[in-house]
């Protein structure tokens, strides 16, 4: 049977290529030579000059990178510092929430998750996980959908407008009979999150698992990020949410004061 998860770099190997050489461009440059000509550029990465050239002039158009235009040298543009600050600022809520999280899952007796947003998408920052026979685990850097787990529902109720009608056009895709499916039903459920200050997820991403998760702030009092409880139905459910929601509010609490808020 034919495999199309192979068929993007057989499709396209001309822009998979200029990707690769455009991040190898970038990561050329350092604090000894933070100004580099195209000529220096193609002898160090091996790479023609005429590309490098072609490749400059695509990353200058969206200001990754600035000419100096009587040396004719590149240096490395604000985007980049945008993103190193993006990275850093996530790196400083691991590094503040990890403690915290640690004695979380002692309490819980649950796996526990430090999530923020990648654009439609909820990022895992962090895990621990229970040593339980159930495999309910989430990997460092994996992305779910915002809409069906209680951490993305957590971050969209204290985001602005544009990210939850973006959620919505890319389409509330039903993952499980009790996914939330319906615009309407989903935003009053936004509205009681807000209001309650934490928020469930019931087998709305996988049958069987649910979730319950709290916002944490920042020294501006914006929400960054949650942290979620997550087991099987049988340990969090309606009976229980209750008291995991509360374990979640204290240690998202926690994590708040630990970055200023």
């Amino acid at each position: 049977m034919l495999n199309t998860k192979k068929s993007r770099a057989q499709k396209d190997p001309y822009t998979l290529s200029s990707v690769k050489n455009a991040l190898r461009i970038l990561s050329s440059f350092s604090s000894e030579e933070p100004e580099k000509r195209v000529t220096d550029i193609a002898k160090y990465l091996g790479i023609s000059k005429s590309t490098v050239s072609r490749l400059m002039s695509t990353l200058a158009e969206e200001g990754f990178v600035v000419q100096n235009q009587k040396t004719r040298k590149y240096r490395l543009g604000l985007p980049v510092l945008s993103l190193f600050n993006a990275v850093d600022h996530s790196l400083e809520i691991r590094r503040e929430a990890r403690a915290t999280i640690r004695r979380l899952v002692e309490r819980a007796g649950e796996n526990v998750h430090l999530v923020t947003t990648d654009r439609t998408d909820v990022f895992y920052l962090d895990t621990y996980e229970r040593k339980y026979p159930e495999r309910l685990y989430a990997q460092v850097g994996a992305r779910n959908p915002m809409y069906c787990t209680s951490s993305g529902k957590v971050l969209l109720a204290y985001r602005k407008g544009e990210l939850i009608r973006a959620v919505i056009q890319r389409g509330l895709k039903p993952y499980t009979p009790r996914t939330i499916t319906n615009e309407k039903t989903f935003l009053t459920t936004l509205d009681e999150v807000s209001k309650h200050g934490y928020a469930a997820s019931m087998e709305e991403l996988f049958e069987g698992v649910c979730s319950v998760a709290a916002p944490i702030r920042d020294y501006n009092g914006s929400v960054v990020a949650a942290v979620s409880i997550v087991g099987p139905k049988q340990r969090i459910n309606s009976r229980t949410v209750g008291t995991y929601a509360k374990l979640a509010v204290e240690a998202a609490k926690e994590i708040s004061s630990r970055l200023g808020y």
